[in-house]
């Protein structure tokens, strides 16, 4: 990929972002906190946060975020980010922009309708462009590849905890409204971006494996399993094979884009992973997939990525 081309495609993928946050913003603003429904994660925080303080909702989104965002620096990958800072930058602006605005409905039912699929459009914005908007998704992410707890169960328990502590402060029925304003967020979500589940399986048919398989596991903390294949008209092709959250993906094309643009990838759906992998402490080491022997088209071999 040239580079006047990689420029732009960045240059989209801030652009895209930055819109996502200014619809998330938007429905924020417009619908949920005349209301007082909260969102989930950082941002349902901060709304609990300024009713008691008056502190503005768009300063304690970026104060909020900071500690999160330092704890995934060094994991998430540098482009992860800055990409994170931007969307939540943007999206605390417009918070304070539209904050004086008039609502657009005071009726409960409407809020959290209009307000929940809005917001799922923009977080969902956010999230295809590889951006983010709270920063409790870059723990959860952490602790899904450290303890392989899954992403979506632990950033919903964040978030009924969040809910419950509203119900106290605001009163139960702002607490269910809450909850529903969350899922109808999560499955508009879903769509936007493309994908039901939290877990994703990617299948990538490259001629730069070992490349792209340490860049993969140095990047997002993934290992990879090496396969050898062979196309139809093509011959000789190495397959590799990972599975990761639907918030990695898009780092993952990032990294098969700048080693190999001809690359085919393939992401799927994974309904469930059952057993563990663990992965040893150490220097990683990719071994070299074998040659294949002629008359085993079709065969795979299980290539071990670990650490020494």
């Amino acid at each position: 990929m040239s580079v006047k081309k990689a420029f732009f495609r960045r240059l989209l993928e801030f652009l895209g972002a930055g819109i996502g946050a200014v619809i998330a913003a938007f429905a924020i603003e417009e619908f949920l906190v005349p209301c007082t429904i909260l969102d989930g994660g950082v941002v349902g925080v901060g709304i609990m946060v300024n009713h008691l303080t008056a502190i503005p909702l768009g300063i304690l989104t970026v104060v909020l975020n900071i500690p999160f965002l330092l704890i995934g620096a060094r994991k998430m990958g540098k482009m992860f980010i800055l990409k994170a800072c931007w969307s939540m930058l943007i999206f605390s602006v417009f918070l304070e922009i539209f904050k004086p605005m008039v609502s657009a409905t005071s009726d409960y039912l409407l809020a959290v309708s209009f307000g929940g699929v809005i917001l799922g459009v923009g977080v969902g914005l956010v999230i295809r462009f590889g951006g983010c908007l709270d920063g409790t998704e870059t723990v959860a992410i952490l602790l899904n590849k450290k303890f392989k707890f899954p992403v979506g169960q632990t950033v919903l328990i964040f978030n009924i905890l969040i809910f419950a502590a509203a119900g106290f402060m605001f009163g139960l029925d702002r607490a269910m409204y809450s909850l529903l304003t969350y899922f109808i967020t999560s499955k508009v979500l879903d769509i936007i971006e493309s994908g039901t589940e939290q877990t994703k399986a990617a299948m990538i048919i490259t001629n730069d494996a070992k490349e792209i398989s340490e860049k993969i596991y140095q990047n997002l903390g993934r290992t990879v399993t090496i396969m050898q294949g062979e196309g139809l008209v093509s011959g000789k092709k190495v397959i590799l094979y990972c599975v990761l959250t639907r918030f990695e993906i898009h780092e993952l094309k990032d990294i098969i884009k700048t080693i190999d643009s001809s690359a085919f990838i393939a992401v799927s759906d994974v309904s469930e992973i059952i057993g563990n992998h663990v992965k040893k402490k150490g220097r990683l080491h990719v071994e070299e997939p074998p040659e294949v022997q002629p008359g085993t088209a079709g065969e795979t071999e299980d290539i071990s990525i670990q650490k020494q």
